[in-house]
C-alpha cells in the first residue's frame, strides 16, 4: 500500500477537528431545543408506553438519547483521530 503524503493526513485531521467542533455547536443547539420544550405532566406515563407521547415528550426523549449515546461518542472518536500520531512520531 503506498504511503499517504503527510500533508493529506494533516488536512484530513484538520477537517475532522472542524467537523467535531461543528457537531459540538449542534449539541448546543439540540440542548436549547430540549430546554425550550415543556415537560408534560404525563411524561412518565408516555415514556412507559401507557399513553401515546406528545410531540414535546417525543422530541425531548430523542434529544436525551441521541446526544450521549451517539453524538458525544462520535465527537470524541473524531477528536481522537484528529490528534492521532503513531507511537514514535511527532
Amino acid at each position: 500500500m503506498p504511503e499517504v503524503e503527510p500533508e493529506v493526513e494533516d488536512v484530513a485531521q484538520t477537517e475532522l477537528h472542524e467537523i467535531a467542533t461543528g457537531w459540538e455547536r449542534d449539541v448546543d443547539r439540540l440542548r436549547k431545543v430540549h430546554a425550550s420544550l415543556p415537560v408534560s405532566p404525563r411524561e412518565e406515563a408516555m415514556l412507559l408506553g401507557e399513553e401515546e407521547a406528545d410531540v414535546s415528550t417525543e422530541v425531548r426523549s430523542a434529544i436525551e438519547c441521541v446526544i450521549p449515546d451517539r453524538i458525544e461518542p462520535a465527537i470524541q472518536t473524531l477528536r481522537e483521530a484528529a490528534t492521532y500520531r503513531p507511537k514514535g512520531t511527532k
